[in-house]
């Protein structure tokens, strides 16, 4: 079970760290994934680490604004993201998948958080 936290409301520039737990399992052999989705629009790909070779991949509109890191003492994985848009307003989710490898697809992913909702205003 994945539990996603860590949205709110923030001004156009500021900054939001989301959280990934995962409990009763852990991400020791899995690839994690944030997705997001905006009201009346599809999902999408944000980001996503690799838990063994910590290996990230960014969606080209957050690139260089949102980081992911995983934290292997709270089994957890987080998305930094900084200088943020009201483009980014959007419910968050974090997914895992039993797979060294990442990809950007979410129908690769069984494993889904709630999602968080970030709201970003300008």
């Amino acid at each position: 079970q994945l539990q996603a936290y860590g949205g709110g409301l923030v001004q156009a520039g500021g900054s939001l760290r989301l959280s990934c737990i995962a409990s009763g399992r852990t991400f020791g052999y899995y690839a994690v994934a944030w997705f997001r989705q905006a009201p009346g629009k599809e999902r999408e790909f944000v980001a996503s680490i690799t838990w063994s070779y910590v290996t990230t991949d960014y969606a080209d509109s957050v690139k260089g604004r949102f980081t992911a890191s995983r934290d292997n003492a709270d089994n957890a994985v987080y998305l930094q993201m900084n200088q943020l848009k009201p483009e980014d307003t959007a419910v968050y989710y974090c997914a895992a998948r039993t797979n060294l490898r990442a990809t950007r697809t979410a129908d690769d992913y069984a494993y889904w958080g709630q999602g968080t909702q970030v709201t970003v205003s300008s």
